[in-house]
C-alpha cells in the first residue's frame, strides 16, 4: 500500500515563487509584535505599581490610626500605661529566666530530643504554650505601656 504524498500536510512550506516575501518582512512583523507585547507588559506593570501604592497608603493610614488611638489611650490612662510598663519589665525578666531554663533543658536532653519523638513532643507541650502566651502578654503590655521617663 503506497502512501499518497498529496494527503500528508507538509511540515515546512517553502515558497520559491516571485511573490514570496523577503526575509526582512517577517522580521518586521515579529519586531512589531514584540514592541506591542512589551508595551502591554509595561502597562500591566504600571497598573501593578499603582495598586501597590494604594495598598501601601491604606496600610500606612491604618498604622497611623492605630498609633494615634494608642497614644490617646495612653494619655487618657497614664497610671495604667505606667503600670503596664512596670508589668512588661517584670515579665521581661520572667521571660529571660524562662528562656534560660528552656535552653538548659535543650542542652541537657539534646540526644533524647534528637532521637525520640516522644521526648520532643513532651518538650514542646511543656514549653511551647507558656512561651507563646507569655510572648503575647508581653506584646500587649509593651504596646499599652507608656514610654519610660
Amino acid at each position: 500500500m503506497a502512501k499518497d504524498h498529496n494527503q500528508v500536510p507538509p511540515m515546512f512550506r517553502i515558497d520559491v515563487s516571485a511573490n514570496s516575501p523577503t526575509p526582512e518582512e517577517p522580521t518586521m512583523d515579529v519586531g512589531r509584535e514584540l514592541v506591542h507585547l512589551m508595551r502591554q507588559m509595561l502597562a500591566a506593570q504600571d497598573r501593578q505599581n499603582h495598586l501597590l501604592e494604594e495598598v501601601s497608603q491604606q496600610l500606612n493610614a491604618a498604622q497611623k490610626q492605630r498609633s494615634n488611638e494608642l497614644g490617646q489611650w495612653k494619655e487618657a490612662n497614664p497610671k495604667l500605661a505606667h503600670s503596664c510598663r512596670l508589668a512588661a519589665e517584670t515579665l521581661s525578666r520572667v521571660q529571660t529566666n524562662f528562656l534560660n531554663n528552656l535552653t538548659e533543658e535543650v542542652q541537657d536532653n539534646e540526644d533524647n530530643l534528637l532521637d525520640g519523638e516522644f521526648m520532643l513532643n513532651e518538650f514542646v507541650d511543656r514549653f511551647g504554650p507558656r512561651l507563646a502566651h507569655l510572648n503575647g502578654v508581653l506584646q500587649v503590655l509593651s504596646q499599652l505601656s507608656s514610654a519610660p521617663s
